[in-house]
């Protein structure tokens, strides 16, 4: 018997997704669990496997369409209801989708979680909360709103064309180069259509900007000290755990001791009051190549230095392999970015939302600096130097209490004094 292949539920909160890539075509063999085609949703992009042993007899839903989950987008066969037309015929797209889908929209920030029985009418409208949310952002009546989805539900997609075709004139839209690819190729002068993420990432920022108060400082760091443990023990450390040793954990664990003494750094705003957070869910931003996604190590407060580093490594492995679930980039309290790694000297994040603060991590470079001895007498040495910055969210964080901060930070790095592994 065929096995249908279903748009997953990657969330309690998810109630769709986009297809960005087919990794087989019809007639292909497939292997259970070998992945078949990429999605991605408002949370994370992701691998799908194959539910079944066979032939990929038939494409429902073609790449750059969004449905709903446990719409069927594909079939898994023995081989023999694979025709030759069939092999050779374009999939077709979904007829739950609309028109426009290929124009996704980005999500709102990250919403709680809620279950699908938690799906409410509103105005005898079907919606999810995500898109109940997204319309009072955008000041959109849902009943003036004609839903596409499974049974009249009204999706994303729906609002933001409505906003859209209420605030400008339509416009002939550029057919996309290409709907396969996450970034597409550009030619210099061509037109070509943001991927899924980046539209997420673009909003979320205009979003954060709006929110927040942001203000940075920034404090200078010799990381002497750890650059020669590192030197000394990453052969050995590597050997032991399988691991690499990286600088990461170190400036993980030196912001978690720093969020324990001032934890107004770990909290978030919630309305006209303040949460402080019982732990640190460490969110450490990865670079993709088809962008920026922040994965999170739950209870970070609680880990010591390898399981930081086993962490980190984990999660920055799965999202560069698209194997993150939803749950891995929800609730981070605080967040930690590396701009450095590609040699800047040091950057301006914006804060990663609802958290009132986030640490960006410049370049380590050599440079003289003036040193002290015990005696008092001056002198230049060449030392390992890092710049860190602190960008915060002054409704919530004064400026003296994001530098005593910082300066907790850059106590703990220049004096690093726990055991690596």
């Amino acid at each position: 018997m065929p096995t249908d292949v279903v748009m997953p539920q990657m969330g309690e909160s998810i109630f769709e997704g986009t297809i960005t890539k087919w990794l087989k075509k019809p007639g292909d063999k497939v292997q259970r669990d070998e992945p078949l085609f990429e999605i991605s949703t408002d949370k994370v992009d992701a691998e799908i496997p194959a539910p079944a042993s066979g032939v990929l007899q038939e494409i429902k839903v073609s790449e750059g369409n969004t449905v709903q989950v446990n719409t069927v987008v594909g079939v898994i066969g023995d081989g023999s209801g694979a025709s030759a037309s069939a092999k050779a015929a374009p999939p077709v797209p979904a007829p739950a989708a609309p028109a426009s889908a290929k124009k996704e929209a980005p999500a709102p920030p990250p919403a709680p979680a809620v279950s699908a029985s938690e799906v409410e009418e509103d105005s005898d409208v079907r919606s999810s909360p995500l898109v109940r949310k997204l319309a009072r952002e955008q000041n959109v009546d849902l009943a003036k709103v004609s839903g596409s989805g499974t049974g009249g539900r009204v999706t994303k997609q729906d609002v933001l064309d409505f906003v859209e075709h209420r605030t400008a004139a339509p416009v002939a839209a550029p057919e996309p180069r290409t709907a396969s690819a996450p970034t597409p190729a550009a030619i210099p002068g061509d037109l070509v259509p943001m991927s899924q993420m980046r539209k997420i990432i673009a909003q979320r920022m205009i979003e954060s900007r709006r929110t927040s108060a942001h203000v940075h400082c920034m404090f200078e760091v010799d990381m002497t000290r750890i650059v020669n443990l590192r030197n000394k023990l990453k052969n050995g450390f590597e050997q032991r755990h399988g691991a690499r040793l990286t600088f990461m954990p170190f400036f993980v664990r030196a912001a978690i001791i720093a969020l324990q003494q001032y934890p107004i750094v770990n909290s978030s705003l919630e309305g006209d009051s303040i949460r402080y957070h019982k732990h640190v869910n460490a969110g450490i931003a990865v670079a993709l190549d088809w962008g920026l996604i922040v994965p999170v190590l739950k209870n970070a407060d609680e880990l010591n230095f390898l399981g930081l580093q086993r962490g980190i490594t984990d999660l920055g492995e799965r999202a560069r392999t698209k194997k993150l679930m939803p749950a891995d980039v929800e609730g981070a309290t605080f967040t930690i970015t590396n701009p450095g790694q590609f040699g800047a000297v040091f950057g301006l994040p914006i804060i990663n939302q609802p958290n009132v603060a986030i640490m960006g991590v410049g370049g380590i470079t050599k440079q003289p600096m003036v040193v002290t001895d015990k005696d008092g007498a001056d002198s230049i040495a060449i030392r390992s130097i890092v710049h860190l910055t602190l960008g915060y969210d002054h409704r919530i964080i004064d400026g003296a209490m994001a530098d005593q901060f910082m300066a907790v930070v850059k106590k703990t790095l220049e004096n690093w004094g726990e055991e690596v592994g």
